[in-house]
C-alpha cells in the first residue's frame, strides 16, 4: 500500500470553509462540520488550496499575541 501523499487523495474532494476566532486567527475547517467553539465563518469556502490562499491574502498579522 502506498502511503505517500501525492495530492490525489480524498482531501482534494473536501469542501472547506475559512473560520476565524476572537483573536483574529484564521484556519480551515470542513464545510459540512459545525465550527469549533469560539470560531465563526470568515466568508470563504472552497478547496483547501483556495481557502489557504484566501487566508494568506487576508490574515495580515500571523504572529501570536
Amino acid at each position: 500500500m502506498n502511503w505517500r501523499n501525492d495530492g490525489t487523495d480524498d482531501e482534494d474532494k473536501i469542501i472547506y470553509k475559512v473560520v476565524v476566532n476572537p483573536e483574529e486567527q484564521y484556519s480551515i475547517w470542513p464545510d459540512h462540520r459545525e465550527n469549533p467553539l469560539g470560531w465563526k465563518d470568515a466568508g470563504k469556502s472552497g478547496s483547501k488550496k483556495e481557502c489557504l490562499e484566501f487566508i494568506e491574502k487576508t490574515w495580515t498579522n500571523m504572529h501570536p499575541f
